[in-house]
């Protein structure tokens, strides 16, 4: 299940209900063992993730499209709190998009062993931007759906 909220132009809320614990679903979100093996939206491959995954520790992502382009992103965690929250800076380091983001990602335990991840990504420079990124982010959120089949 999808659902995509936008809260203002500049603003990006996604909700997702996962079919894993909240504890799994954190530690795929934030281990390289699992980012590597599912980061990146549709027709993306993932070929890198370094991190010092503690507040005030930087992250670098990477992914390479169907047609050869490798695409990094990079950031700094303001915040973790264990299986609940990681709140990070993000941006592309070929400059896409122009704007530095704050992505706050929260994860709530549910019922039946499920969890319910939000995903808050601000500011956008332009409303093209805000939905760039809602596409990808909504296609590499069914990868991690389709990913966390494969661990439980």
């Amino acid at each position: 299940m999808t659902d995509t909220v936008v809260i203002q132009d500049d603003e990006l809320l996604i909700e997702r209900i996962l079919a894993a614990p909240r504890d799994l679903v954190f530690r795929v979100w934030t281990d390289p063992r699992h980012l590597t093996r599912w980061w990146g939206p549709k027709n993306f491959e993932p070929i890198g993730a370094e991190q010092d995954f503690r507040e005030g520790g930087t992250y670098r992502l990477g992914m390479k499209s169907a047609e050869g382009r490798e695409v990094w992103s990079t950031g700094t965690y303001k915040e973790i709190v264990p299986n609940e929250k990681v709140v990070m800076t993000f941006r592309w380091e070929d400059g896409a998009w122009g704007v530095d983001n704050l992505v706050t990602v929260t994860f709530l335990e549910m019922a039946s062993g499920r969890t319910l991840m939000r995903f808050h990504q601000q500011p956008f420079a332009t409303v093209e931007a805000r939905d760039a990124h809602n596409g990808g982010w909504n296609s590499l959120l069914d990868k991690l759906t389709t990913y966390l089949e494969t661990v439980q």
